[in-house]
C-alpha cells in the first residue's frame, strides 16, 4: 500500500480544528500529522514535520496564514499549501495565491472536496474551490491586463520571451488554452507550446503557480 498524504492543520479556532482533524481521521489515505492555532506555529511545526499538505487558515492571530504561506513556498516549496477560507473575499483568495498556496477551500467545503483537494494538492498539482476559482477569474479580469512586454521596455525574468509573457498575462487573466490562442489568433498546439517552455522556465507545475509567478513579477499590470 502506498504511504498516507501527511498532514498539518492550522486554524486558531479550536472547534474548526477538532472538526476537520474528525473528517480527515475518516480518510483512509490521509494521516493527520499535528494541529496549530496561529501562522508562527503552523511554520515552526511544518519546517519541522514535513508534511505533504498544510490546510492552512488565512486568519490567524501573529502570523496570518498568508504570511505563514509565503514563508512556507520560501523554506519548504515541496509543502503544499491549501488555504482555508470563511469567506471568499477577493483579497485573501489573491494575497494566498500570489504568497504560494496551490489549493483553494472555503470552510463549507465538503468531506469529499477536501479529500479530493489534499489528493491533487499532494501529487503538485493546483485545486481551486469552484466558487473561489470564479473570484479569482472575476478578480483578475476585472482590476488587471496582460503586460504588453519587451515592447513597453520592460526587462523580463527567467530568460522568458515576450510572447511568452503575453501568454502569461492571459493565464493570470484567466484564460483556457483555447481562449488564448483565439486571442492570438495562433493555434491550441501552438499555446500548448508556448505554455510547457514559460513553465519550464519559471519552475510551475500548474497554472495557479504560474498566476502567482505573474503577479509576484509584475508581469500583469494593474489599472
Amino acid at each position: 500500500m502506498s504511504e498516507p498524504i501527511r498532514v498539518l492543520l492550522a486554524d486558531d479556532q479550536r472547534v474548526v480544528r477538532e472538526g476537520l482533524t474528525l473528517i480527515l481521521d475518516l480518510l483512509e489515505d490521509v494521516e493527520v500529522l499535528d494541529t496549530a492555532s496561529d501562522g508562527e506555529q503552523a511554520v515552526e511545526k511544518a519546517e519541522r514535520m514535513a508534511p505533504d499538505v498544510v490546510l492552512m487558515d488565512l486568519r490567524m492571530p501573529r502570523v496570518d496564514g498568508i504570511e505563514a504561506t509565503r514563508r512556507l513556498a520560501a523554506s519548504r516549496p515541496r509543502i503544499g499549501v491549501i488555504a482555508l477560507t470563511t469567506y471568499a473575499d477577493d483579497a485573501s483568495v489573491l494575497g494566498a495565491l500570489r504568497a504560494g498556496a496551490r489549493g483553494y477551500l472555503t470552510k463549507d467545503a465538503s468531506a469529499e472536496q477536501i479529500a479530493a483537494a489534499i489528493t491533487r494538492v499532494a501529487g503538485g498539482e493546483a485545486s481551486l474551490d469552484e466558487a473561489i476559482q470564479t473570484k479569482v477569474v472575476e478578480a483578475v479580469t476585472a482590476g488587471a491586463e496582460p503586460l504588453a512586454a519587451e515592447s513597453d521596455g520592460v526587462e523580463l525574468p527567467d530568460d522568458l520571451t515576450a510572447r511568452e509573457a503575453e501568454v502569461l498575462g492571459l493565464i493570470a487573466g484567466g484564460l483556457s488554452n483555447q481562449e488564448i490562442a483565439a486571442r492570438l489568433v495562433v493555434s491550441p498546439a501552438t499555446v500548448k507550446s508556448h505554455v510547457n517552455h514559460l513553465f519550464a522556465k519559471i519552475g510551475a507545475r500548474d497554472r495557479a503557480q504560474a498566476v502567482g509567478y505573474a503577479y509576484q513579477h509584475g508581469l500583469v499590470a494593474e489599472e
